[in-house]
């Protein structure tokens, strides 16, 4: 039941990047161009990313691709095998896949990351719907596995008997 709940995540999380995206693409937003939403807070900015996050590997389209298609895969082949026994960790890897395939279907199709949201009150790079679902998965999984190491006793070397 939970690997349908994270195949549902992924695949309409997906799909709502992308819906995002075309309105971006076809809206008159033109590259570079913004349209303030909260002045001083948020706007959108029209980018075309060839790189990852803050436009790293820039132009290795093709390398990102690879790779981010390579984990995806791996992700799902993990869900759908059911080893995950924590639900919550499903879902965050869901997450962290959904945003993952969005950003690998622009790649693929279009050879860039489309960009369009831009915070105004801290210096940072333009990111996406999907750019928000790796992140925010990324930070719970890093929660849950700092609070799995905290929770769990410590496992130590099994000593022979009568050792003290």
């Amino acid at each position: 039941m939970i690997q349908a709940l994270c195949c549902g995540i992924i695949v309409l999380a997906a799909a709502a990047d992308q819906l995002i995206k075309y309105a971006v693409l076809h809206s008159s937003l033109a590259a570079g161009e913004t349209v303030t939403l909260i002045p001083h807070v948020l706007q959108l900015r029209y980018v075309e990313n060839t790189g990852a996050a803050f436009s790293l590997l820039s132009d290795h389209t093709v390398l990102l691709s690879v790779v981010t298609a390579a984990v995806i895969a791996a992700g799902v082949v993990l869900i759908l095998s059911g080893r995950i026994r924590s639900r919550f960790l499903s879902v965050v890897i869901a997450c962290v896949l959904a945003g993952g395939l969005g950003n690998l279907i622009d790649r693929i199709f279009r050879g860039f990351v489309v960009d369009y949201i831009e915070v105004l009150f801290v210096n940072f790079a333009v990111f996406n719907f999907a750019d928000c679902f790796v992140t925010v998965g990324e930070f719970l999984l890093i929660a849950y596995l700092l609070y799995d190491i905290v929770k769990s006793p410590k496992k130590g070397v099994k000593k022979p008997d009568g050792a003290e």
